[in-house]
């Protein structure tokens, strides 16, 4: 558990809580399921961050964000990272790894969250100027398409309290 904390006082330093995640989850599961809740979202963010690689891709993707943002890397590595650049790809292919933990939906769930940037991701993803996180939007959109995921099946599977 003391994992667990610290990833999620890792992401509050970088400006994401659990409940902005939470909400992101409930946007993209209320159409699916009925009687959603945002406590049953939360607690599905709180079951994904649980699991150890999703910790190591938090502790991961911030450090390089951070890092970058302190001008500590090697170019031309400190540049991709400082302007997201499209062509870099790691930083979703380190949120693939996230995605999946529940099942190939987590695939179209990240897609959309990626695509479409809605809440908390397009709040990171705005403050490009002010700090790199070039990660930590990618990171977060796994994070809520792993708990949405995670929901779908708990509902398909009849588990969820409506």
């Amino acid at each position: 558990m003391l994992l667990k904390q610290l990833a999620i006082a890792w992401l509050e330093r970088r400006g994401v809580t659990i409940d902005a995640i939470a909400q992101l989850v409930y946007e993209v599961q209320q159409k699916y399921i009925r009687n959603l809740t945002t406590v049953a979202c939360r607690e599905s963010v709180e079951r994904v961050l649980e699991k150890r690689e999703v910790q190591n891709a938090i502790f991961t993707g911030i450090s390089l964000d951070e890092a970058a943002e302190k001008g500590q890397l090697a170019e031309p590595l400190a540049s991709m990272l400082k302007t997201d650049d499209g062509l870099y790809g790691i930083d979703e292919v380190m949120a693939l790894s996230i995605v999946n933990i529940y099942g190939s939906i987590g695939f179209t769930n990240f897609g959309y969250l990626d695509k479409v940037k809605p809440g908390i991701i397009g709040v990171v993803n705005d403050k490009k100027n002010e700090k790199v996180n070039t990660f930590l939007d990618d990171l977060v959109a796994a994070i809520a398409a792993a708990a949405s995921s995670r929901l779908a099946h708990r509902d398909r599977d009849g588990l969820l309290n409506g």
